[in-house]
């Protein structure tokens, strides 16, 4: 397993193969539960809000455990580190398979959403140490289509399962399907991964990682729980105290650095403005995304009757139009112009969102054909911004600065997710619990237009071009 800087591990290629079977657990895991919704209400007995958390509540402990899970991949060795996330979540996904009530199913996503922070921040990581320089730009390549491809047809997967019902799985079987692929990926990895000591010298800021689960925590319970609860004094306390805690830990990641620790991540990269901007844009984007996926399958479901195949088949457009435009940004646009892409993808994105709402109000009785063409551009636009984003923020900082620049991003994705669930959701069901789906519906196709118009108002601030090879 020896490795030269001009050949490469001899296995290197199954390793990326493993890589992206974990990442794949992962992307399917983030919204293939999007579909399950009415499933887990009649089984479990689930109120929204606990719907809000099954899918939230999984990107949260996710994004506030990304950065931590990297620092432990490089103090007790990356392999390591990965197979304990694997196995880890593994077991969780076996847990949520067999969840008795919804509290206990919330707990398990929680739990899972924490193992995918151990597991998959190693990833960049073992793919360095695995390839020559001159191939990695050909390893990370591989990443973006496959990473974008699984996100988007999670609901597809999903409504597949749930509608074939295996062995009367129903819900169950979207949770079932990670057990083979992740026992599969356990046994391979321990076969192929090669071993190599982490830097024991390196000190875990605990401090740090609890500060930052906290600030996520206290901005996410408030805008799950808000509504239902109507808004009183702790709802905007905690508001409050996420940005103060979110603050605090930039502070303290500051004053580690100083005292000769070992901080989570590089505090500089906050001092590069467009870098700041870049992690808006990120939160903004990603909470319209993944928000906008979920109300879409919530409201065909809940409010137009369609079985989670149905509804699965109904974002096909999204599906397709997000692989069009992501395989042409990255492999011909966000090359040749940047942040360019990333502008136009947000145009494309508006178009498609008033496609929606204008055929939603020009139609009698409810049919899925007049939203087909607004969902592709939806899709579309999605899939130019989706290929270039990393790259361009990554842009605005140093080369020793983008291990740090990069897990930040990832976890602000995850945590803009979260963020995202609980306010279309809120949005969507404040009108669906009075017989108002298709209200709801628009309601959040308004917030949607809202988080695209400010994620195109910062993308002015964001470099021109993107870094010379994917890092994500």
């Amino acid at each position: 397993m020896a490795m030269t800087s001009d050949i490469g591990y001899k296995n290197r290629w199954w390793i990326v193969a493993v890589m992206l079977a974990a990442e794949v657990m992962d992307l399917l895991d983030s919204t293939i539960v999007n579909v399950a919704g009415p499933s887990l209400k009649d089984q479990l007995g689930g109120t929204p809000e606990n719907l809000q958390w099954v899918i939230g509540g999984y990107a949260l402990t996710l994004g506030a455990g990304l950065i931590l899970g990297g620092r432990l991949g490089d103090r007790y060795g990356r392999r390591t580190m990965f197979l304990v996330g694997l196995v880890s979540f593994t077991a969780a996904s076996m847990l949520c398979a067999i969840a008795p009530s919804i509290e206990s199913l919330i707990l398990f996503r929680l739990v899972q959403g924490f193992a995918g922070a151990m597991l998959l921040p190693q990833g960049l990581g073992l793919i360095r140490e695995a390839f020559p320089p001159s191939e990695l730009g050909q390893a990370f390549g591989v990443f973006g289509p496959v990473y974008g491809l699984a996100g988007i047809f999670g609901p597809l997967v999903g409504g597949a399962l749930i509608q074939a019902n295996l062995l009367d799985s129903g819900w169950r079987s979207v949770f079932w399907v990670n057990i083979p692929i992740g026992i599969a990926t356990i046994i391979i990895a321990m076969r192929i991964i090669p071993k190599k000591p982490g830097d024991k010298s390196i000190k875990i800021d605990l401090v740090g990682a609890t500060i930052m689960a906290l600030s996520s925590a206290a901005l996410v319970l408030p805008i799950v729980q808000g509504q239902e609860a109507g808004w009183p004094l702790w709802t905007w306390l905690c508001l409050g105290g996420s940005a103060v805690g979110f603050g605090i830990f930039v502070l303290q990641q500051r004053a580690s650095m100083r005292r000769g620790g070992t901080p989570l991540i590089d505090p500089g990269i906050f001092s590069k403005r467009a870098y700041s901007v870049g992690i808006g844009g990120i939160a903004l984007f990603f909470a319209g995304l993944v928000g906008f996926s979920l109300v879409l399958t919530l409201f065909l479901q809940f409010g137009e009757s369609f079985s989670a195949g149905e509804a699965g088949l109904a974002t096909l457009p999204i599906a397709v139009g997000s692989a069009i435009g992501g395989a042409l940004s990255g492999a011909v646009l966000a090359d040749r112009f940047g942040r360019l892409v990333l502008q136009f993808g947000s145009l494309f994105q508006i178009a498609g969102v008033i496609a929606i709402w204008v055929s939603l109000d020009q139609m009698g009785e409810f049919s899925i054909w007049p939203l087909v063409a607004g969902m592709a551009l939806v899709g579309f636009g999605t899939g130019l911004v989706v290929a270039a984003l990393f790259d361009i923020i990554l842009a605005s900082v140093d080369t020793k600065e983008i291990g740090s620049a990069s897990g930040v991003l990832t976890a602000v994705q995850s945590i803009g997710a979260a963020v995202g669930v609980a306010i279309f959701g809120t949005v969507f069901f404040t009108s669906a619990k009075i017989g108002e789906a298709i209200e709801g519906f628009k309601g959040a196709l308004v917030v949607e237009l809202v988080l695209v118009v400010l994620f195109l108002a910062l993308t002015p601030m964001l470099p021109k071009k993107a870094v010379e090879s994917p890092t994500h």
